[in-house]
């Protein structure tokens, strides 16, 4: 925490202003608006997840419809797709940034325009921070007409050739989950180019109640706004944004100072000056290849022993049982990434003994 949330939340309970929506709702979508450049309109809701499904709304996505998606991410880029009774089509990544790969996506595309069904829309993710080569799947969005839904949950700071992440697309999401660059302990926000989408997005997240004296509804609506507690946290994170993204940067300087020199080991990287991540988790793989047999396993465990927290990177959506049926263009770079990544403690409270512990837990097994 920044010190500064406990002021704004007392200022809710002071002005009895407890409910949904509010000062504070208003003043932190305008802080978001100022980061991210004016470039975009802000509505904070309940999670990032819940801005997903605004999103494909918004969109016009509706059942028996299919929706590029990237497989290497969390469920939650996935589901709002579902509950719209639509169907993922998942995309494999590209080995430099771990995201989308624009050639199956136009592969993909091209085949589902083949057997009739154009997608609506592409849902690009910038895993763990990292932005997306967001040239070549604009061009493609562009060449198709299809719209783009970014899915920037992790992505608060990070920058593609000094274009802040989530002002791509027509839309994009942004998340405050407890383990998010900021936190509003539950919480995200649609982000939109168009102030009309923003207007319509705040309708549908206040359950569609129509501008009539008594409670009327022409449309299924949802209880999806942000609450003037909760956004009293997040103006107080909004303060110490650019810090945290510092402190996130750091750790993951300091980690490949002291583990680059590894064989076997390396780091999800930017590939260029136009890439920015904010390093919001720092993600190692493992390969045993090169390692003398250590596998991530090994390392998994050991940091287990030491009662250190790690977790392996995403296990692709198109491996998902729940997702099993779902359409999948790629080879098997996500998998890879599965079965050799792992994701080290990159908590922006972290102190260099801290660090130097993890360090060293994992130097013990190159030994």
């Amino acid at each position: 925490m920044s010190g500064r949330e406990q002021h704004f939340i007392q200022n809710a309970f002071d002005t009895n202003w407890v409910a949904p929506l509010g000062p504070n709702v208003d003043a932190f979508e305008k802080d978001l608006k100022t980061f991210l450049g004016n470039s975009v309109y802000v509505e904070a809701v309940v999670s990032g997840t819940a801005a997903l499904h605004l999103g494909l709304i918004l969109l016009g996505v509706e059942a028996d419809d299919e929706v590029l998606c990237q497989s290497f991410t969390f469920s939650a880029s996935a589901n709002p797709i579902r509950y719209q009774g639509a169907t993922p089509v998942f995309v494999d990544s590209e080995p430099d940034t771990w995201n989308m790969s624009p050639e199956y996506l136009e592969e993909a595309i091209r085949d589902r325009i083949k057997k009739g069904k154009k997608p609506k829309a592409i849902i690009p993710v910038y895993l763990y921070g990292m932005p997306a080569k967001m040239d070549e799947i604009r061009a493609i969005a562009n060449r198709y007409e299809i719209s783009i839904l970014e899915d920037a949950a992790e992505a608060l700071g990070s920058a593609y050739k000094g274009v802040p992440c989530g002002t791509f697309g027509e839309l994009a999401a942004l998340s405050f989950n407890g383990n998010k660059i900021i936190t509003t302990s539950g919480g995200g926000a649609l982000l939109a180019k168009s102030e009309e989408n923003i207007r319509k997005a705040h309708f549908l997240a206040t359950q569609a109640r129509d501008a009539a004296p008594h409670y009327q509804h022409s449309e299924i609506g949802y209880n999806y706004r942000m609450s003037n507690i909760v956004a009293g946290i997040g103006r107080g994170q909004m303060e110490v944004l650019p810090l945290r993204i510092e402190q996130r940067r750091k750790n993951n300087q300091y980690y490949r100072k002291h583990l680059s020199a590894i064989e076997g080991l390396t780091f999800q990287t930017e590939p260029s000056n136009d890439f920015f991540s904010n390093y919001w988790l720092t993600s190692i793989i493992i390969d045993p290849e090169k390692t003398g047999g250590v596998k991530r396993e090994d390392v998994h465990l050991a940091m287990e022993e030491a009662n250190i927290e790690s977790r392996p990177l995403w296990k692709p959506m198109h491996l998902q049982p729940v997702f099993s049926s779902c359409p999948y263009y790629g080879e098997k770079v996500s998998e890879s990434l599965f079965d050799n990544g792992l994701c080290l403690p990159s908590g922006s409270v972290l102190m260099e003994d801290d660090l130097s512990r993890v360090v060293k837990v994992i130097k013990s097994l190159f030994r």
